[in-house]
């Protein structure tokens, strides 16, 4: 299902600020991918980095790197001294990531770590300001709760794909993928820790901001 207009896409990013050379070249690149419908838009692209500046995180988590445009995007707002550590799982895209890393000079400040994020994730002992959701959809909870037990008061986790192509808005859903993405906007929407809006913003982001813990005087 074709959600949004070409055309109004086309149109967001005619007034959209463009990003800078490096990041349009990457990005050029990762449409020659096999699996280019994995990667962020540059209107997305810059909305990441948008929200990366305004927050101004110490410390990003990343969860699905593919080609490391969206990581690049969102390491703008980094404070001096931050980390970003993102996960991928398959090695040629961690690969084709670290290259584009260090085309962009940017190797200090993101850390790739290549495996399984369930089990790089509990590895990672920081807490994160900011956290961007877009891996394998079967384990998005799982991510969330991860993601969440380390995540600042007032931080934010950005989930990709929760509209999942549309079919979240069908009446009977038959792709697993598409299961997985209902019943994590529907626990997410459940969860009295945080609060969200989905924005319908390409296949759809979730941004979730973790409430304010009051602590006892």
């Amino acid at each position: 299902m074709e959600l949004i207009n070409p055309l109004a896409e086309q149109y967001a990013q005619q007034f959209t600020t463009p990003t800078n050379e490096l990041l349009r070249n990457i990005h050029l690149q990762s449409e020659q991918h096999r699996q280019a419908h994995m990667l962020s838009s540059e209107v997305q692209g810059s909305l990441l980095s948008f929200i990366s500046q305004l927050i101004q995180p110490k410390y990003i988590l990343e969860i699905g790197t593919f080609t490391g445009y969206s990581a690049l995007c969102l390491c703008t707002g980094l404070q001096p001294g931050g980390e970003l550590h993102t996960i991928e799982l398959r090695e040629e895209d961690a690969a084709t990531a670290s290259a584009n890393f260090k085309l962009a000079q940017k190797e200090n400040g993101i850390h790739l770590h290549i495996g399984n994020a369930l089990d790089i994730i509990p590895t990672l002992n920081y807490q994160w300001d900011l956290v961007f959701i877009d891996a394998d959809k079967t384990s998005y909870i799982t991510y969330y709760k991860l993601a969440l037990e380390r995540l600042q008061d007032q931080g934010i986790i950005i989930a990709d794909n929760v509209l999942f192509h549309g079919q979240v808005l069908e009446e009977k859903l038959i792709n697993k993928s598409a299961k997985a993405i209902q019943a994590f906007n529907e626990y997410v929407a459940a969860d009295e820790r945080t609060e969200q809006v989905l924005l319908t913003v390409r296949d759809g982001l979730l941004f979730i901001k973790k409430k304010h813990t009051a602590t006892n005087a």
